[in-house]
């Protein structure tokens, strides 16, 4: 009797990784419909920034960092999908300048298609990162589904108050500094489609499950207070939040932009998702792209998963003798709040 293939877990997603989040336009009108929520005096940064992690005053002076972040799987390897999802989760408590000190599961599992070994080697791979983060994962949650596995996990973590990154905190003449390469939404589409090949999957997932530790550390060292990671709503996505957080414009050198291999090749054979393809949309009142085609702007909308941290410093080159990859993107300027001009062109 022929033993039956295993299942895609990429075959079972809808969307790959942070590009099945709801777009950013989207989020705002279900926001709008909620209305805002009232903090108590102890709640130092909730929802109404729009910030990466909700922050909570303890009495010793710390802030307590709480995310959540959880996605469908973007690679086939169980694995290497936990790795990436923790590594997602955690990052957001990298971006407010924060140590992570605990986190918990959040899973969804139809347990009718898939095994629940397979559950457990997601599960295994979140533990893997949990480790080099130097934390434990003490618990979590569990539901079944129909079809579509979810996994992700709730991070918990502690920082300095007078040492929050936020992302209200940009200011004109500040240099934006970008400390992973983009294109990881493009990759994982590409893999979802069958057609990324094995070396540009590879260096996806070794920069997806990169922990931010260390750029997170040597930015509160140098003095960073300005910044958020780079996720789902792509790089130009976040940079529009971070500006209008902090009533700000800005200039990018699309040139100086990182890109992983094949990037932008797989754009211009528009492998993109349909989350890319709505950051784009939302971005096109706010942003004037130069001389950019159109694959060169999906690009840069690309809907990352544990993208690397954008940071606005006055001292970049502090970051770089830090030792950790920080490549200066553009600047912060005068300006409409969230409002972007590219200049150049994508070097892929």
């Amino acid at each position: 009797m022929a033993i039956a293939d295993p299942i895609r877990l990429t075959s079972l997603s809808h969307g790959a990784g942070c590009a099945c989040k709801l777009g950013p336009s989207q989020l705002h009108d279900v926001l709008e419909l909620l209305g805002p929520s009232i903090p108590t005096d102890d709640v130092v940064v909730s929802e109404a920034s729009g910030d990466d992690a909700a922050v909570y005053r303890l009495p010793d002076g710390r802030g307590a960092i709480v995310t959540i972040d959880f996605f469908t799987p973007l690679v086939d390897d169980p694995f290497d999908w936990g790795r990436i999802a923790a590594a997602n989760a955690l990052s957001d408590v990298y971006a407010m300048g924060g140590t992570p000190a605990l986190a918990l599961n959040v899973a969804g599992w139809p347990v009718d298609v898939l095994p629940l070994e397979t559950l457990a080697e997601v599960l295994r791979g979140g533990r893997a990162i949990a480790d080099e983060a130097g934390i434990a994962v003490v618990g979590g949650h569990t539901i079944t589904t129909e079809k579509e596995p979810l996994y992700g996990m709730v991070g918990v973590g502690f920082a300095s108050l007078d040492a929050l990154i936020r992302n209200t905190e940009a200011r004109p003449g500040m240099s934006l500094v970008l400390t992973k390469p983009i294109g990881v939404g493009m990759i994982s589409t590409a893999a979802k489609r069958g057609v990324a090949d094995d070396s540009q999957l590879a260096e996806a997932i070794a920069t997806m499950t990169t922990l931010n530790d260390r750029i997170s550390r040597a930015a509160v060292a140098s003095g960073v207070r300005a910044g958020t990671d780079v996720t789902g709503f792509g790089l130009l996505g976040h940079l529009r939040k971070l500006l209008e957080a902090s009533g700000c414009a800005a200039t990018v050198d699309a040139g100086a932009v990182p890109l992983l291999v094949g990037a932008l090749d797989l754009a211009q054979r528009d492998v993109v998702a349909g989350g890319t393809k709505r950051n784009h949309a939302w971005l096109q009142a706010t942003t004037d792209w130069g001389a950019c085609t159109v694959p060169e702007q999906l690009l840069l909308a690309d809907a990352q998963t544990s993208g690397g941290l954008l940071l606005a410093t006055e001292d970049a080159g502090a970051l770089t003798a830090a030792g950790v990859a920080a490549q200066v993107i553009g600047a912060v300027t005068e300006g409409s709040p969230g409002a972007i001009r590219v200049a150049g062109r994508l070097d892929g």
